[in-house]
């Protein structure tokens, strides 16, 4: 498979530190019978589902929870001292957990506004990091997150899970050693039913009880409380990016880990809400182009429109001279391009424990202080991908991605790359 690679000094340099290209991370080794202390911070639907996963890894122990919202944080207490962690703390303020010397590692899954400035104020008290895909909702911040990794020589995994599949491995095996011949398009793409309604229309009002909407917001601009921006959060510019960066990150992610992390260095997109009707902001139908250097590549997402390609609602198809192969979370398919040729299919029997394995990789990664799987580098290079998309869409134009500055060649939407914090909250390394 023919494939350029970019040249990534100034982009190392920028990120501060050589220590990127390191096999290794700072800190002692530690013995396979150490535990792991685990804090986690954002417990609704994904932090919930991660305290399950965490669980079912030896060597972890589940110490403390934490949420601004006491119904979710009572509901997780119940969940993991189902699980026999019958000590483990509830608190309200993420700053108590980053706080405690003996928590050795956290699992951020708050919106996704929260991500980075969690993440790296964890580091800065000596804490590894799990933190959830999209890592940030600025380019700049992703940046900052990969300074504070190297700087405090921690283990920082992004939620990229694919990354520790079986069957996503094989997939970029038979990418890399060139049985698809040359690939010349890659197609990402998320479809779902319509709902003309979406999430409705609910009018702004006082925040539930148990709900702390001031810490909510956190970063993010001050808004009154309105339903869809707490439980509809990531269709809303201020807090996330839409199906771009909830899906499209995990899609496209996988082709940066089947190109050894290449950019693109050309990004443009189209979209809109053509049929929904609800008060959220993001598009219900949107289509990216990227130009990498030895491809294109495309992330559609559909929602309001099932019809499947390749057979399936979503996935990552890579075109190649030889055969197309598609990829997703149930398995992989391989059509070769000449008739009556085989295909061949190979279903995920253990689908549902592709996160316990990326816990098992977190936690190993923990014990032998090597780089994770889902490295925040690569998990930052994903979401920037996800992020220009947006960016593209949001400025009506295309943009140019310097990969080796790691910034755009229109000054116009550069002051967009940065973040942007409400006080008294800064993005310091």
């Amino acid at each position: 498979m023919r494939q350029e690679n970019p040249d990534r000094r100034q982009f190392l340099k920028a990120a501060g530190s050589a220590a990127l290209t390191s096999a290794t991370v700072a800190g002692n080794i530690r013995g396979a019978n150490d535990r792991v202390n685990l804090g986690f911070i954002g417990v609704g639907r994904m932090g919930t589902g991660n305290i399950g996963f965490a669980a079912q890894v030896p060597g972890f122990e589940i110490v403390s929870l934490c949420d601004v919202y006491q119904p979710t944080l009572d509901a997780a207490v119940k969940k993991a001292k189902g699980l026999g962690y019958t000590g483990v703390k509830a608190q309200r303020d993420f700053r108590e957990v980053l706080a405690d010397k003996s928590i050795d590692a956290v699992s951020i899954a708050t919106p996704d506004h929260w991500h980075a400035y969690m993440a790296i104020e964890a580091l800065k008290a000596g804490k590894d990091v799990w933190v959830e895909r999209p890592a940030c909702v600025y380019v700049e911040e992703g940046i900052r997150m990969i300074q504070a990794a190297r700087r405090y020589g921690s283990v920082v995994e992004g939620g990229a899970f694919e990354r520790s599949g079986t069957l996503f491995r094989q997939a970029r095996t038979i990418l890399q050693r060139g049985d698809l011949g040359d690939i010349t398009f890659c197609d990402a793409f998320h479809t779902r039913p319509p709902t003309i309604r979406g999430y409705g229309n609910p009018p702004d009002s006082d925040p539930p009880p148990g709900l702390d909407w001031d810490m909510w917001l956190g970063p993010a601009p001050r808004r009154p409380f309105n339903a869809n921006r707490w439980s509809a959060f990531r269709c809303f510019w201020d807090y996330a990016g839409g199906a771009m960066t909830d899906w499209g990150v995990h899609l496209l992610d996988v082709v940066q880990f089947a190109f050894d992390e290449t950019m693109p260095v050309r990004v443009e997109a189209q979209g809109g809400k053509f049929y929904v009707t609800d008060n959220t902001e993001t598009p219900d139908t949107m289509l990216a182009t990227y130009r990498y250097p030895g491809f294109i590549g495309s992330c559609r997402s559909r929602t309001a429109n099932p019809y499947p390609a390749c057979g399936d609602i979503c996935g990552t198809a890579f075109h190649g001279t030889e055969a197309t192969l598609m990829v997703n979370r149930a398995g992989y398919a391989i059509y070769p391009n000449k008739k009556g040729a085989a295909q061949k299919v190979e279903r995920n029997s253990e689908w549902e424990d592709i996160n316990v394995l990326h816990w098992k990789d977190f936690q190993e990664s923990i014990r032998l202080r090597h780089k994770p799987a889902g490295d925040i580098e690569s998990c930052v290079r994903s979401t920037t991908t996800c992020l220009l998309a947006n960016l593209a869409l949001r400025h009506n134009m295309a943009l140019d991605w310097d990969a080796g500055a790691w910034t755009v060649k229109q000054a116009e939407v550069r002051p967009f790359l940065k973040a942007q914090y409400r006080a008294p909250w800064k993005l310091e390394v």
